[in-house]
């Protein structure tokens, strides 16, 4: 049975899969389309309501976003949010102007709980607002169903025509009811079952995979990672053993990593794969050699993995596809949804200009990170390998500050392994969505054994976090931290200093290059 489906349209928003996310989990199978998707294509996934994302642009300017008008004509629910509510205003013949005060951030705003969007909630609620315009005059045939202080037009609808729009962003935690208002949309207004798991979504792609590959050959970056790793669970029951996972060891790995994830994949009796373990460590350090800047590092990364996959790829023969890990934030955060690059990722926009692959394949390029370790569990994954930490693809290239060297390699992984070693010890790894220590490129004056040391200073970084878009730090027990902080000026040789890194995401992002 095919399932309903909503549609997000991209409007260039940097929260927009966000929107996608809170939609299944109402039970409601969802994608994101770019807002100029053709028409014709819009109506052939025969959706059950449509959304309009935010956007960073105001719809007065010259490259405004501007979707089909005939899409109000498709006679299916539309909800726009944020700049969608001030386009939905704009083309019907409301009035968009620049507010009196912008908003941003938390904001209260009152609600007529007279709108199906609002069903079953109180009277006032805080939401998430972001925006310099606003709608200043509804369409013709549209109530005002919401307001805040500085926003007498926080929400607008027309019940008849089931079009509904929000000025605030009810996607984000940090506005209290918007799943509720994002589940009203789906299962009361559009009258959705709401009958999707995420058992339909690993049984979708790799039906969807077996179409695609048929009886050729796919070739599989495996990191050892949760996404590489679901990703080849996905791909070997789509194909078998058409599929050849391939691990390079880059030498950029965790304490011992290598090893540990050639024990897991290698073990035909744990898991059944054609498996390929290349040791490129001298040829990454080589193309590193002298390079500072963390971008330019994640693009000879990014290269360098491809060439290595093209090389094995001709070792094994008429392999047309290529596989890899991908997940929804390296997306954003690779600028390719029309959103601002933060940094590429080496399998999204560190990939190089050719690849010589037919095809790349992504299964997981929707998913945040707690709806892959889903994915991985009802694909029968063991549960230490789903909740492992993560591990960025670039690896300790992109935890050391400035050019990377064998020493700080190993200073690096020495002391990583203390802090991994001792978060465990104190019951804490479980409780913490990703920790790891990286190194600065700072050196500063110490005293050890009554001598003068100039020696560089280790960062700790432990973060709470569940999609890996937003964070904030950990309180690590103090005494924890103490025993970390003697270990590493101990044990590891080159380190005097260690810090721990209290900033969320925004504004930093969770790796610290």
């Amino acid at each position: 049975m095919k399932n309903e489906v909503i549609v997000v349209l991209d409007f260039g928003g940097q929260y927009n899969q966000l929107i996608a996310r809170r939609i299944r989990e109402a039970g409601v199978y969802c994608e994101v389309h770019p807002y100029d998707m053709p028409l014709e294509k819009l109506k052939a996934l025969a959706p059950k309501g449509l959304i309009f994302t935010g956007g960073p642009n105001s719809i007065y300017a010259a490259d405004a976003a501007i979707c089909d008008k005939a899409i109000f004509e498709m006679g299916v629910p539309i909800l726009g949010i944020c700049y969608g509510a001030q386009l939905i205003a704009h083309m019907l013949g409301g009035v968009v102007a620049k507010a009196k005060t912008s908003e941003y951030g938390r904001t209260a705003i009152s609600l007529n709980a007279n709108s199906k969007l609002f069903e079953s909630l109180n009277g006032e609620t805080i939401c998430w607002m972001s925006h310099t315009d606003a709608v200043k005059e509804v369409p013709a045939g549209f109530n005002i169903t919401a307001e805040s202080v500085d926003c007498p037009i926080a929400a607008f609808e027309n019940a008849a025509s089931k079009v509904y729009a929000v000025q605030f962003h009810p996607e984000v935690a940090h506005t209290e009811n918007g799943e509720m208002m994002l589940n009203n949309f789906a299962r009361v207004v559009c009258g959705c079952a709401g009958d999707w798991q995420m058992a339909d979504f690993a049984k979708e792609q790799i039906e969807a995979i077996r179409a695609k590959v048929g009886a050729g050959k796919a070739l599989l970056a495996l990191s050892g990672g949760v996404d590489s790793s679901v990703a080849a669970m996905i791909l070997s029951k789509a194909i078998g053993k058409g599929l050849t996972c391939v691990f390079v060891d880059h030498g950029l790995l965790r304490k011992n990593e290598g090893d540990e994830v050639e024990a897991i994949f290698a073990d035909k009796n744990k898991l059944d794969l054609n498996f390929i373990r290349v040791d490129a460590s001298k040829r990454f350090y080589a193309k590193l050699a002298g390079v500072t800047d963390p971008e330019a590092k994640r693009k000879i990364i990014g290269e360098e993995f491809i060439r290595v996959f093209e090389e094995e790829a001709k070792k094994i023969g008429a392999v047309d596809f290529f596989v890899q890990g991908t997940i929804y934030p390296d997306i954003i955060e690779s600028g390719l949804n029309k959103s601002a690059v933060i940094k590429s990722h080496h399998n999204v926009g560190g990939l190089p200009d050719y690849v010589d692959f037919k095809e790349i394949i992504e299964p997981l390029r929707l998913l945040f990170k707690d709806e892959v370790r889903k994915v991985g569990i009802e694909l029968g994954l063991d549960s230490k390998l789903v909740n492992r930490q993560p591990f960025p693809g670039p690896g300790l290239g992109i935890r050391i500050i400035g050019e990377v060297t064998a020493e700080k390699i190993r200073i690096v992984q020495d002391a990583d392994a203390i802090y991994r070693e001792e978060i465990a010890f104190a019951g804490l790894d479980e409780q913490i969505g990703q920790y790891f220590a990286a190194l600065t490129n700072m050196k500063s004056v110490g005293v050890m054994g009554d001598s003068r040391t100039y020696d560089y200073a280790v960062v700790l970084r432990a973060v709470e976090t569940s999609d890996f878009m937003t964070a904030k730090s950990v309180k690590i027990p103090w005494e924890v931290l103490e025993k970390v902080t003697t270990r590493i000026v101990n044990e590891v040789g080159g380190v005097n200093r260690v810090l721990y890194d209290l900033t969320g995401k925004p504004p930093a992002t969770i790796e610290l290059e």
